[in-house]
């Protein structure tokens, strides 16, 4: 298999913990090919999609340098046998047109996962109120007065934006916070950009956990992000501190059901964010935290995902067309 991922610039890597790099890992240590594509590389040239790639050596994981650039030249996604889109948010115009040369690629047949319109379709706040069965107490709008009333129902919320990455922008606010105007004036631009709101969850001070879901199969540990002393976010990028566990009862029910469904949008990896009992965020675009689980668990999500991409073009294969739009 030649395998493409789509990412940011590889110096903003950081081998240690990034997930795209346990990616390819996984893949070159089963046998395969893997190029990057340079994300804002993409371009249409009578009718062909191509992308400007680099091919790299993979190095041994023990290795100082992770990885040894080789041949870069632009070249037909088609010529895959697999497009990975990672390339992180934010989810601005750029990256709208991307998914649609992406797309578009698809027809002329290549294998792109996640699904470009999945990816446009499943904004990852949004994309939880889908499983409202699953969620905190949710108020999505860019109204004030439904924001204090919410609080007054609640006493204890969190506010979001909806395109923020790693914790970025979220406030928490309780009843009779002095703060409460202008924090909701500030993050929601004085009422002209849509945001969330959601109850507060206790349960955030043991973690909150990220399970990555592989080909509509859950991963069987998460990794716990419990936020430093004196923060509301647990997120690792906010300083929280990750700690792997094994899936609860109730981390595989809300898995498996989200799981099943990602499958058929194909969405092949996704990341859900789990507070407590609840399912508050679903990350599509760049999830992570593959290399904290395998360093403190010994399982391979990365090598889940490439043995999982492996049986997809042996179907494809055996299948012209199969897999032209979603995956099955």
């Amino acid at each position: 298999m030649h395998l493409a991922l789509i990412i940011d610039p590889l110096e903003s890597l950081k081998p240690a913990k990034d997930s795209s790099i346990a990616i390819m890992r996984a893949a070159a240590e089963r046998g395969h090919t893997v190029s990057t594509i340079a994300a804002g590389s993409l371009l249409l040239r009578e009718g062909v999609v191509l992308g400007r790639a680099q091919q790299l050596h993979i190095a041994p994981r023990a290795s100082s340098q992770w990885c040894t650039p080789l041949d870069e030249k632009h070249l037909a996604l088609r010529d895959f046998d697999a497009v990975l889109m990672r390339q992180d948010p934010p989810f601005d115009l750029e990256y709208l047109y991307s998914t649609h040369l992406l797309e578009l690629a698809q027809s002329n047949g290549a294998l792109v996962f996640n699904s470009p319109s999945a990816l446009r379709d499943h904004n990852e706040k949004l994309a939880a109120t889908r499983f409202s069965q699953f969620t905190p107490a949710t108020l999505v709008g860019k109204d004030a007065r439904y924001f204090r009333e919410f609080l007054s129902e609640h006493q204890d919320i969190i506010v979001k934006p909806l395109d923020g990455m790693g914790g970025s922008s979220i406030f928490r606010i309780r009843q009779g916070d002095p703060n409460t105007s202008v924090i909701i004036e500030t993050i929601t631009k004085q009422g002209t950009e849509t945001v969330m709101a959601q109850a507060y969850l206790p349960a955030i001070v043991d973690g909150d956990k990220r399970v990555l879901v592989v080909d509509g199969e859950p991963a069987p540990y998460s990794l716990a992000r419990i936020p430093a002393a004196g923060e509301t976010r647990g997120n690792l990028a906010a300083g929280g501190r990750g700690e792997a566990r094994p899936l609860t009862t109730r981390d595989r029910e809300i898995a498996e059901e989200v799981g099943a469904y990602a499958r058929t949008q194909g969405l092949l990896l996704v990341g859900l964010d789990i507070i407590g009992d609840h399912l508050t965020e679903v990350n599509v675009t760049s999830p992570t935290c593959m290399v904290e689980i395998r360093d403190q668990t010994g399982f391979d999500v990365a090598d889940q995902l490439v043995a999982a991409l492996d049986r997809i073009i042996v179907d494809k294969k055996s299948v012209p067309n199969a897999f032209s739009g979603e995956a099955s």
